[in-house]
C-alpha cells in the first residue's frame, strides 16, 4: 500500500528590504519644490539628502538631522504645522540629511552595520560639505534631535563641521542620561535577546501574533493605556527600554496613527556603543584601534573647547528619554568651558519627540528656535 502525503507548506520568508532606495518622503509641498539629491557618504553608503526650494536665492540654510529610527519626514508632517513650514516662512532654506540611521533606509534591519563614530565620521559632514558647495558663503545652521545631535556633538569636537552659524540641540547633546531602569533593560536585554533577534520592530501589523516579537509587545503592553501596540512599544516602553518617548495627548490622532511609519525598527547591535557612552555621560568613540575614526575624540566632552559656533540645548520638562540630559549639559559646559555660548531652555509639558511631532510644537517650541537662528542669521 503506497501511503500519499500533503507536503508541509513552505514557510514564508520575512520580508525585508534588500535594496538602498529611500522610501517616499510624505508632505503637502508642491512636488516641485523638494529636490531629492543623489548622495553617499564617503565610506560609499546610500544616504538621503533633501533640498526645499524657498522660491528665492539667497536665503541663510538650515539643515535638519533627525533622531535614530525616524527620518526626515518628522520635519515635514502634512497633518499639521511642522518646522519645515515654520522655517519658510520665517526666511530660511531647509535641508533634511536622512543618515544611516533612517527608517527612510534598510539599515536598521538589514545591511552592513555601523556605530555611531560611522554617522560622526562620514554622514553630518559629509552633507555639511555638499550643502555649503550649493549655497556658497551663506549662513548655515544646524537644528538636530536625539541621537543626530548626539552624533553632531561628536562631529563638532572634531573639527569636522566648523564654522556654522549656529546649532539647535533638542534632547541630547553632550553628556547623555538615562534612567536606571532604562540602563539596566538595555544592558539586559542586550545580552539575553542578541542571539535571538538583531532588532526590535515597531508595526505590530508586520510582526503578526506568532512571532519571536510577541511576547516584546506583550511586555510593553504592561498597564498601558492606549490600545494600539505601536503606541505602547514606543510611548510606554521605547522599544523596550522601559522609557517613554513622547506626552501621548500631545500629539493629534493623525500623528499618533503614522507612528509606524514615522518611527522604525531600533537595531540591538548599536546598544553596545549606546550604553558606552551612557556609563561614561559623555559622547565617546567607539572605534579604538581602527585608524579610520582617529580624527574623532575619544571624549567629545573633554574636546568640547573645539565647539566654535553658539549652541540652543533644547528640552521638554517630561523628557522620558534622557531626563534632564540637556540641563545638566548646560551646567557641566558653563563649568568646564565658560567661554562657549551655550543656553539652555526647557519646554513646559513636553517630552521628547513631541518637541517636534506635538500638534502644538509651532506654538510651543518652534519660536524658540526661530529666535535663536533670527539672533544669528
Amino acid at each position: 500500500m503506497i501511503f500519499r502525503t500533503t507536503p508541509a507548506p513552505r514557510r514564508q520568508l520575512r520580508r525585508v528590504r534588500t535594496t538602498t532606495a529611500l522610501r517616499p518622503l510624505r508632505h503637502r509641498l508642491d512636488p516641485a519644490r523638494v529636490e531629492e539629491i543623489p548622495f553617499r557618504a564617503a565610506d560609499g553608503v546610500r544616504l538621503g539628502l533633501t533640498r526645499v526650494d524657498p522660491g528665492e536665492s539667497g536665503r541663510p540654510v538650515v539643515l535638519l538631522l533627525h533622531g535614530h529610527t525616524a527620518s526626515a519626514d518628522m520635519f515635514l508632517l502634512p497633518e499639521t504645522r511642522n518646522l519645515v513650514d515654520s522655517l519658510l516662512d520665517d526666511g530660511y532654506e531647509p535641508w533634511l540629511l536622512d543618515w544611516r540611521g533612517s527608517c527612510r533606509l534598510p539599515y536598521n534591519e538589514t545591511g552592513q552595520r555601523y556605530t555611531y563614530d560611522d554617522v560622526a565620521l562620514y554622514d553630518i559632514p559629509a552633507a555639511v560639505s555638499h550643502i555649503r558647495e550649493r549655497v556658497g558663503d551663506r549662513p548655515l545652521f544646524v537644528v538636530a534631535h536625539c541621537i543626530g545631535s548626539l552624533t553632531l556633538s561628536l562631529s563638532m569636537t572634531a573639527g569636522l563641521v566648523p564654522g556654522l552659524a549656529g546649532v539647535v540641540s533638542q534632547g541630547v547633546f553632550l553628556t547623555p542620561k538615562l534612567s536606571g531602569r532604562t540602563s539596566l533593560r538595555m544592558s539586559v536585554a542586550g545580552e539575553l535577546l542578541k542571539s535571538r533577534i538583531d532588532h526590535i520592530p515597531v508595526d505590530f501589523r508586520k510582526v503578526g501574533l506568532r512571532s519571536k516579537y510577541t511576547p516584546l509587545f506583550a511586555l510593553a503592553s504592561r498597564k498601558a493605556s492606549c490600545p494600539d501596540p505601536t503606541c505602547q512599544m514606543l510611548h510606554h516602553s521605547a522599544w523596550g527600554s522601559g522609557a517613554s518617548l513622547f506626552v501621548h495627548e500631545n500629539l493629534s490622532e493623525a500623528t499618533h496613527d503614522r507612528l509606524a511609519e514615522l518611527l522604525g525598527p531600533a537595531p540591538l547591535w548599536i546598544l553596545p556603543h549606546l550604553r558606552r557612552i551612557e556609563l561614561a555621560r559623555s559622547v565617546v568613540r567607539w572605534h579604538e584601534t581602527d585608524g579610520r575614526y582617529r580624527s574623532l575624540p575619544r571624549n567629545a566632552l573633554d574636546a568640547a573647547d573645539r565647539i566654535d559656533t553658539p549652541v540652543l540645548l533644547l528640552a521638554g520638562s517630561e523628557n522620558g528619554l534622557w531626563l534632564d540630559s540637556q540641563k545638566l549639559c548646560h551646567q557641566v559646559l558653563a563649568r568646564r568651558q565658560p567661554q562657549l555660548d551655550v543656553r539652555y531652555t526647557e519646554i513646559p509639558g513636553y517630552g521628547h519627540l513631541d518637541t517636534f511631532l506635538g500638534r502644538g510644537a509651532a506654538l510651543d517650541v518652534f519660536g524658540h528656535i526661530l529666535d535663536f537662528l533670527g539672533e544669528r542669521r
